[in-house]
């Protein structure tokens, strides 16, 4: 089906009406673009402050900072699995979505991902790909704009309509060469994983996992993990970001020499004495007393690092030059078939419970690279390429 390259554009939308309108007429496509524009330096959850909507025969941006707008048929469309919702980089912009409805928009397809089965490297930006398949160029003077200010600009609303009306030809574009070589269902897990709530649900009792420590004691993890999961709640009630409340490393100061009242709180380094004293120094410490009364056996642990057996460095290196060798080959980013600790789990181990062992990564690494371990596949320099032969 051909499309024109750049669908018709059309005004800010700011009204229920207008909105209804559109939606009403993108329903019928076999496909829309999305992608938003967001802020989220002075909040804990995103603030969206635009959707950008295309088909193949218009595109819109819908202004979600209008008092009284009525974004239901906007979110009845995202639900609607007759329509594939195309991003690229999609997981913020579904995590926004998720936010505001506990539901993830679906079908979906992430030109990012497509472009990984299709030869264009691991992370493969928009620019890139409006460059090699849709010959355009993106203005990247308005990536950093103050998108709540209002009224917007005509540059940046192009800016943010040039997002995906680009996109339409570079989906059409890497749908087809995916479907030309069979590789639909590469992109399987991939989806399934950015479609699935849990990837975007934030379980404050695992925030301590997200701050850099050196120690694994048991009781020093019990506390961080119950005063950053406190910040965590605190920061989602109030939306605010997590630092304003706290900082991190004072969270882990804190959880190193845990104070037993509000004069030993004020003294922390980042802390006041007002704020020791008042409500939130209060639930400081009795989070600390959470962590301190909690049994050993209950505390947290840190998720543990397969340490490499000695001897295994140089087959590690031998299977990432295989890995790179057959990516190459067949056209796809090694981030899709396979990643760094995943190699160190294959070499110790031929049972290794990871994805490069089964289905189509297995046909095209896997497989093999249990071979060479064995001693049943051997690599060798052919000129300027690296040749795989069998032993």
């Amino acid at each position: 089906m051909n499309i024109p390259q750049k669908p018709r554009t059309g005004a800010l939308i700011a009204d229920s009406q207008s909105l209804a309108e559109l939606c009403r007429r993108l329903e019928s496509e076999p496909f829309i673009t999305i992608d938003t524009e967001f802020l989220r330096d002075k909040t804990f959850w995103p603030q969206l402050c635009l959707v950008q909507l295309a088909s193949p025969h218009e595109a819109a941006a819908l202004d979600t900072l209008v008092e009284g707008l009525d974004l239901s048929p906007l979110l009845d469309l995202l639900r609607n699995r007759a329509v594939v919702k195309v991003f690229h980089a999609a997981r913020q912009d579904l995590e926004i979505f998720f936010h505001m409805t506990g539901e993830v928009p679906a079908p979906i397809a992430d030109t990012q991902v497509m472009a990984m089965a299709c030869g264009f490297g691991d992370s493969a930006s928009y620019e890139t790909l409006c460059a090699k398949l849709a010959n355009a160029r993106v203005d990247k003077l308005s990536r950093f704009t103050d998108w709540a200010h209002r009224p917007l600009t005509e540059r940046q609303l192009t800016y943010a309509l040039d997002d995906v009306t680009h996109l339409q030809l570079i989906y059409q574009k890497l749908k087809r060469k995916i479907e030309a070589s069979g590789r639909l269902a590469w992109l399987a897990d991939e989806m399934a994983v950015l479609e699935d709530p849990a990837t975007y649900e934030v379980d404050p009792m695992k925030a301590w996992q997200r701050l850099k420590t050196r120690s694994d004691k048991p009781r020093f993890l019990a506390v961080l993990r119950e005063i950053a999961a406190w910040r965590e709640r605190e920061a989602q009630g109030r939306d605010v970001p997590r630092n304003r409340l706290v900082k991190d490393e004072t969270l882990v100061e804190i959880a190193a020499h845990p104070p037993k009242d509000a004069d030993a709180l004020g003294r922390c380094r980042g802390l006041s004495k007002s704020f020791a004293e008042g409500r939130m120094g209060d639930a400081i410490l009795q989070a600390v007393q959470r962590g301190l009364a909690l049994p050993e056996s209950e505390a947290p642990r840190p998720e543990a690092r397969m340490e490499v057996p000695p001897g295994l460095g140089p087959l590690i290196d031998l299977l990432r030059v295989l890995l790179k060798t057959r990516c190459d080959q067949h056209e796809v980013a090694q981030k899709l078939v396979a990643t760094s600790s995943e190699l160190e789990l294959i070499a110790a181990d031929d049972e290794a419970k990871v994805p490069a062992l089964a289905g189509w990564r297995r046909e095209i690494f896997g497989a093999e690279a249990l071979n060479l371990k064995h001693g049943k596949l051997a690599l060798t320099a052919a000129g300027k390429r690296v040749k795989v032969i069998e032993v």
